[in-house]
């Protein structure tokens, strides 16, 4: 992938978000993987938690961390799937501002080269909100590290070319500044 040497990294303040009903802050290893991963690349971990499988629960949990200033990524795992009580997709769905297709589709055209058919159960999504980026991926560490590996590492460094998300931060609120002038 295209590293721009030239530019600056620019460490991104982000939150991981685990919805599950069955494990704990002590068993989430798909959290942790993320924590991992994203403190490795330079970022800092702003917040995390630990949320069921209820649609409420979940969307309070982005509303939350969206108005927090100190929030510019949230990252999801769990409840993305096609049960009953995975319900992270609809959650999120309800704070989009706007959706962002190609990260669910790219993620299952990644996954797919690992697991075959079996990636059509994943809901994985992502989206806008309050200048906030938003992004949910299934509940397995192999998951969350195919998210980040392949796609969050990337689009979530300055320096990475042709483009990529942290430039466009500034840009994410325009519509608000437009409507105050």
């Amino acid at each position: 992938m295209p590293i721009d040497e030239k530019r600056t990294f620019v460490p991104v303040n982000i939150a991981v978000l685990t919805v599950s009903d069955t494990r704990t802050p002590a068993d989430d290893k798909s959290g942790q993987t993320l924590v991992d991963r994203l403190t490795a690349a330079g970022h800092r971990l702003a917040a995390r938690a630990l949320v069921r499988d209820e649609t409420s629960e979940i969307i309070d949990q982005l509303r939350r961390w969206i108005a927090d200033p100190g929030i510019e990524v949230v990252i999801a795992t769990g409840g993305t799937g096609v049960t009953g009580r995975d319900v992270t997709p609809e959650a999120f769905e309800a704070v989009y501002e706007k959706k962002i297709e190609g990260f669910g589709e790219l993620f299952r055209w990644i996954s797919y080269q690992k697991i075959a058919s079996a990636t059509i159960q994943s809901r994985a999504t992502a989206g806008v909100a309050g200048g906030t980026y938003l992004f949910a991926l299934p509940g397995s560490p192999g998951a969350c590290r195919d998210g980040w590996d392949e796609i969050l590492r990337y689009q979530l460094d300055y320096r990475f070319m042709p483009c990529n998300f942290v430039e466009l931060m500034p840009r994410l609120q325009e519509h608000l500044r437009r409507k105050a002038s």
